[in-house]
């Protein structure tokens, strides 16, 4: 009698790590897509930037050879170096999803990168001598509440992710199995 029911805790323990294992496996991949639709959206974002550079800077960070940099030139290539910055970034979270100090990178270098955009913003604050069109602040505001939106829904993934591998008895088989927790953006 005491054989079978070690046998019958045996099993149950088994059917409940298989079970455990596959929604802590589930969840990850869960913020691994919520990931992808972030990914999309600063692409997007960064397209559209490339896009409203002046023709001079597509081939470097300098303007013309021999000119001198006035404020406005700065300030587009401050721009340019933080789009380069949240890239580069971008391209290191895109392999490592979860891993906290990618995203944390990618997180200071948005920071950055929106902090460039209002100077630009704040510097063509004049719509006589607005530095971006009408057309592109519309179009990067739209980008950015798309961006924000994936983003909350990745912070939402990563929550139920972290909330279940820290779970006991979970968070013993995660321990286990090497389930680290993620980072949201924030």
């Amino acid at each position: 009698m005491s054989s079978l029911t070690l046998w019958a805790a045996l099993a149950l323990l088994l059917f409940w790590s298989i079970g455990a294992y596959n929604r802590m496996v589930r969840l990850r991949s869960d913020v691994r897509h919520a990931f992808v639709t972030v990914d999309q959206r600063l692409v997007a974002q960064l397209g559209l930037l490339q896009s409203c550079l002046p023709p001079s800077m597509n081939a470097s960070l300098l303007t013309q050879p021999g000119e001198l940099l006035d404020d406005v030139g700065r300030l587009w290539i401050g721009l340019r170096s933080a789009a380069a910055q949240v890239a580069a970034s971008l391209a290191a979270a895109r392999a490592h999803p979860l891993d906290a100090r990618t995203l944390a990178a990618l997180v200071a270098a948005r920071g950055v990168l929106d902090a460039t955009w209002q100077r630009m913003l704040q510097a063509g604050a004049d719509p006589s001598q607005a530095l971006l069109p009408e057309s592109v602040r519309r179009e990067w505001e739209q980008g950015g509440t798309q961006t924000y939106a994936a983003g909350d829904a990745f912070n939402q993934a990563v929550s139920r992710y972290n909330a279940a591998i820290r779970q006991f008895p979970a968070l013993l088989l995660a321990w286990v199995c090497g389930f680290k927790a993620a980072r949201a953006l924030s």
